[in-house]
């Protein structure tokens, strides 16, 4: 769907209203995501480059990142900015966001060994591979379903596996950062610990959201 007209609730002629809109596709929502998508290498650089606090430092990009995310969908919805870029852009900066956070931080073993044992790791790859495969699926569904003249809306089940992600891999960075100083504290293996539970969560919440995308839409592989 192309961008909404119907703009009676909004002052196009406020300040707002035209630092919002901008020029042609390139509105502020539209700028947000392009920014969230390049602030994605600039995060994998800084969680490698070996300096201290530099998982701090990752974990504030992602944090801001993340920010723009709510901040882009808001800025869209409320002044009526919603247009194709937007909607092609904005998921895939979201996955590839998350995506690419999920995988550095399974290249670093001690996210998973460092209070769990070896076996926490070949869990966290389980868990891993588990969402990236729901979103494999959930797409291709998804892109059967268009073909078929059929819209699949998001669920609330895959919000809350979002919102799991990201505060799995918030509280993994945070562990990371705190770990380099304080590896032996207490707190730093309760803080990996609750990590992991919410990277278990998100990975129960993407297979019963996966299920329920399909259950729900079965009528799609009959067409």
């Amino acid at each position: 769907m192309s961008q909404k007209r119907d703009l009676k609730d909004v002052d196009t002629q406020s300040r707002a209203y035209k630092i919002a809109a901008g020029r042609g596709v390139l509105n502020l929502p539209n700028k947000l995501t392009i920014a969230r998508m390049v602030m994605i290498p600039l995060f994998i650089v800084l969680f490698y480059v070996d300096f201290a606090g530099h998982y701090f430092a990752a974990l504030a990009v992602f944090a801001l990142a993340s920010f723009t995310d709510l901040l882009d969908g808001k800025i869209a919805r409320r002044f009526h900015l919603v247009t194709n870029l937007g909607k092609f852009l904005d998921p895939i900066a979201d996955k590839v966001l998350v995506s690419s956070a999920l995988i550095v931080v399974l290249t670093v073993p001690s996210f998973f060994t460092a209070f769990l044992g070896n076996w926490a790791m070949i869990a966290g790859g389980c868990c891993v591979a588990v969402i990236f495969a729901r979103e494999f699926i959930v797409s291709g569904f998804r892109m059967v379903a268009s073909d078929a003249g059929i819209v699949i809306a998001a669920d609330k089940i895959g919000k809350f596996k979002t919102v799991f992600q990201d505060i799995s891999v918030v509280l993994l960075l945070a562990f990371g950062g705190f770990y380099e100083f304080f590896a032996e504290h207490v707190a730093v293996g309760v803080l990996n610990y609750i990590g992991l539970a919410a990277l278990a969560v998100a990975s129960v919440l993407t297979v019963i959201s996966g299920i329920n995308y399909i259950v729900k839409n079965i009528a799609v592989l009959k067409v």
